[in-house]
């Protein structure tokens, strides 16, 4: 992709309706159809930023905070908080408005990484994200600490496999 008059974007915000065929057993918005939600915005800054397709590797941390009704306007934030040489580690927050009262909660928070894929299939680099204010410096370190997180429960469960074997 060429970076001629491209403007990296670090954040999305998507806005809708929270729809009856988004709606669980319990009358409450799905958790798979948050998790959708997340990985599509998650997908849209990451393009952004890079300008590549991107795919998913990693989705964790994700905390169900508040339940989601059917008919509210569900807000989804996705922001990059950290650049490995082919990743992107984004934020994303998701949150929900009565259209009648304006009151607003906060539902779901989790992270999410994503990797951009050149035409040919392999992964490729992206542009390297610097944190600017104390709170981008708050997210980034976040994410690198889950990061290295990732890493113990990879080498955990490699060593678990291998004496399975």
């Amino acid at each position: 992709m060429s970076d001629i008059g491209r403007q990296a974007t670090r954040d999305i915000t998507l806005r809708f309706l929270a729809e009856p065929t988004d709606v669980n057993f319990g009358g409450k918005v799905h958790g798979g159809a948050v998790m959708k939600w997340i990985d599509q915005a998650g997908y849209a800054c990451a393009v952004g930023w890079s300008g590549y397709y991107c795919v998913t590797v990693y989705i964790g941390g994700i905390r169900f905070y508040k339940p989601i009704f059917i008919g509210q306007i569900v807000e989804v934030k996705a922001v990059v908080v950290h650049t490995g040489k082919s990743s992107m580690h984004i934020a994303v927050d998701v949150s929900a408005t009565d259209p009648k009262t304006g009151v607003r909660k906060k539902t779901t928070r989790c992270l999410i990484v994503f990797v951009a894929i050149d035409s040919d299939g392999d992964s490729t680099v992206v542009p390297a994200w610097t944190p600017q204010s104390d709170e981008d410096k708050r997210l980034e370190q976040y994410a690198i600490r889950m990061a290295a997180l990732r890493k113990e429960q990879d080498d955990e469960l490699l060593a678990i496999d291998s004496s399975l074997k």
